[in-house]
């Protein structure tokens, strides 16, 4: 039988049951809630295209078991954009190009958020 692990997924409340406690956010993310703007790159939690914000916090994913997310707020890229609008991030790697093939620019972006949320009065 599964544990059930609740917690937030870009504001909204979600109950996910799993047999491994172990499996990681992102597997989660991706394979039991459909969001696949965050990637899986190297699996070491190396690279960052798997990033997402933890409570605010940038944590890679990919070796983030399930488990210790239980009860706390987990911001993807999908969660950026708001009513239909762009995040300002977003829209200012839009407007300048800085795209290339976008593969790792969710773990860009979620960084680029936790380091402005992190020095705002700057």
């Amino acid at each position: 039988m599964g544990k059930t692990f609740d917690f937030s997924v870009n504001g909204k409340a979600v109950s996910v049951s799993l047999d491994n406690e172990d499996t990681p956010l992102l597997d989660v993310l991706r394979n039991e809630l459909g969001l696949m703007g965050t990637r899986f790159g190297c699996g070491l939690e190396q690279c960052g295209c798997c990033m997402v914000l933890i409570d605010g916090n940038p944590e890679k994913s990919c070796g983030k078991a399930v488990s210790t997310v239980a009860g706390k707020a987990v911001l993807t890229i999908e969660g950026l954009e708001q009513n239909g609008e762009l995040h300002p991030l977003q829209e200012a790697m839009r407007d300048s190009h800085s795209f290339q093939c976008g593969f790792c620019t969710p773990g860009f972006l979620m960084t680029a958020l936790s380091l402005l949320e992190e020095n705002r009065e700057m």
